[in-house]
């Protein structure tokens, strides 16, 4: 075993015991014979130039870096724009050439604002026309099962486009005689005319009834019928304004009831209502809180009449009315009207097509 030891230990540790302080010790000999340069110091005076040394060293690393970036940049950007104009592109070619209506295109008409015609200075939004397109689509597709694939059906559809264009058109003309004549239509008022109908059950029983009646008949939501009520208050709104001869032969009518002229002689004399003129104003029928053929506003003023009273001039939108109770029981009543028809709205907008025409973008 000792054999072994010393033949695994260098010899000047087994020669003798002091042989490890003589390897401890060891002469320059043994030393390597290069020794390094002294590092430099660095100074207040020489930090500016190792800085820039150090630095000199890192730009051939971060220049190609840099030029990777803008590369990725521009190409980045590249592929943006193309996809951009493809996407236009598209857009266009399905809305002007073919005249596409659906949903996908209508959203995207709901953020972007493709014209769809021109009317003085004003443009008319593609969005608009879709709106009014798409749920007579709706309505007859679900409702009356016509296939627009086919013939007959495809030249209604043709019709049902050229009516809502002309009813878009239209009330860009409202809107600007609207503004012209400073008349606005506030949320209030839609809430007001809603809640109206709604006390005489004219759009369902509850609130989700009507919403899914607006659903399935017209692929409206509430927010949607809120829309078209308030533009067809805003129509009512300026006829109402505008009609300044219709508004005058009320207010005369009116006059002449108070002034004690007979009911049923002042109806036969200038009421509007070929129906009822020869009959004195008499509706014909028993009339109660739910009747829809007669207008909600007139329901609601009849109702607080007592018998033998007639109201003063009542604006259904269509016409000024003065209405009369005969007599009410078991909550339907006997009653007569005065009607005053307003001038159709295409009276005051065709003045006014006459002096601003309209330039169509797209041709149907």
């Amino acid at each position: 075993m000792k054999r072994r030891l010393k033949k695994l230990l260098p010899a000047k540790l087994t020669g003798r015991p002091g042989g490890l302080r003589s390897v401890v010790s060891l002469d320059a000999q043994n030393l390597p014979e290069t020794v390094p340069e002294e590092v430099p110091r660095i100074t207040n005076e020489t930090v500016a130039e190792h800085r820039e040394e150090v630095l000199k060293g890192a730009r051939k690393f971060i220049y190609p870096l840099q030029h990777s970036k803008h590369r990725i940049v521009i190409i980045t950007t590249g592929i943006i724009v193309a996809a951009a104009i493809s996407f236009l592109t598209y857009c266009l070619l399905a809305l002007y050439k073919f005249k596409s209506n659906n949903t996908f295109l209508y959203r995207v008409t709901q953020v972007v604002p493709f014209p769809i015609a021109r009317t003085g200075g004003t443009y008319i939004a593609y969005e608009n026309y879709l709106f009014e397109l798409r749920h007579y689509i709706h309505y007859y597709e679900t409702q009356l099962q016509r296939d627009f694939q086919i013939d007959v059906d495809r030249q209604q559809l043709l019709q049902y486009r050229k009516e809502a264009r002309d009813k878009v058109v239209n009330d860009a003309y409202v809107k600007i005689l609207a503004d012209k004549n400073r008349v606005s239509v506030s949320d209030r008022e839609v809430d007001t005319r809603i809640a109206l109908v709604r006390a005489q059950n004219r759009l369902g029983s509850s609130s989700r009834v009507f919403e899914d009646v607006l659903r399935s008949y017209w692929g409206w939501s509430v927010r949607d019928f809120r829309r078209s009520l308030k533009q067809e208050i805003l129509k009512e709104k300026v006829i109402a304004k505008l009609d300044v001869a219709t508004n005058q032969k009320a207010a005369d009518g009116l006059a002449k009831l108070k002034a004690g002229a007979n009911f049923v002689e002042l109806a036969k004399q200038i009421s509007d209502d070929p129906s009822s003129k020869g009959s004195g104003g008499s509706y014909g029928f028993t009339i109660d809180k739910n009747n829809r053929d007669v207008p909600p506003q007139v329901v609601e003023a009849l109702f607080k009449l007592k018998p033998g009273e007639f109201s003063g001039v009542i604006n259904t939108g269509s016409s000024l009315e003065i209405v009369k109770l005969q007599e009410i029981t078991a909550g339907k009543a006997i009653a007569s009207h005065i009607v005053f028809a307003f001038k159709d709205a295409k009276v005051f907008i065709n003045e006014l097509k006459a002096k601003q025409k309209t330039n169509f973008y797209v041709t149907l």
